[in-house]
């Protein structure tokens, strides 16, 4: 299932209402923008759809998750673990499969990465390990991305060549993003969130960087 329509959505910290209620429909060939200022609930509200589209997508969260006692490959193959059953995971653990190998290496090749399979992910630099973060989302191949701050790390031409690849590979996309001519660029649609609600969702063709900065 490619996309989402999600209703109702809530979240509160300390008592104190911070995202919603609002509602959310992606459909297939969208990749949407959730932009506006730092603090005004992008991430928040990235971690409520994925709770609630869990297994249909993939996520590449802001904290990237890595495992820094694992080398590449492994934090790599995490994007299907749910998909296999122990025992091939615990071979995988120790002696990987040479088809797993082959597609792990194939998509770090096109992050610039093939270099770094079995190098451990603690040794990374911080761009780097954004990179391992966008591989296991693609590993995972769900129909659809999640992507909080995926280029946050990334010089100018690797965040441009990793946002035309997640537009490529996914059927439909959520990226939450500070950069609003990344978001113009890349994204068909652009949702503005300010104090936990929606301000603005419109069609990136219709808008222009400054009808987007007055939520900053």
């Amino acid at each position: 299932m490619a996309g989402f329509d999600l209703s109702g959505l809530t979240a509160s910290f300390g008592g104190e209402r911070v995202i919603g209620p609002l509602s959310l429909k992606v459909k297939a060939g969208e990749q949407g923008a959730l932009v506006g200022k730092s603090g005004a609930g992008k991430s928040t509200l990235m971690r409520l759809i994925h709770q609630h589209v869990n297994r249909n997508s993939s996520l590449v969260p802001q904290e990237l998750g890595l495992v820094n006692a694992l080398p590449v490959f492994h934090n790599v193959f995490m994007g299907q673990l749910d998909q296999h059953g122990n025992w091939y995971n615990t071979v995988t653990l120790m002696r990987p499969f040479s088809r797993d190998k082959d597609k792990v290496r194939e998509l770090l090749k096109a992050l610039g990465m093939a270099e770094k399979l079995w190098i451990p992910t603690a040794s990374l630099s911080g761009g780097q390990r954004q990179r391992v973060a966008i591989a296991r989302a693609l590993y995972r191949s769900a129909p659809l991305l999640l992507a909080d701050e995926p280029i946050s790390a990334l010089d100018g031409p690797m965040a441009h060549q990793v946002m035309q690849l997640l537009k490529d590979r996914f059927s439909a996309s959520v990226f939450a993003l500070h950069d609003v001519d990344m978001a113009l660029a890349y994204c068909n649609r652009i949702v503005g969130i300010q104090d936990g609600q929606i301000a603005l969702d419109e069609p990136a063709e219709r808008l222009v960087a400054s009808d987007i900065m007055s939520l900053y």
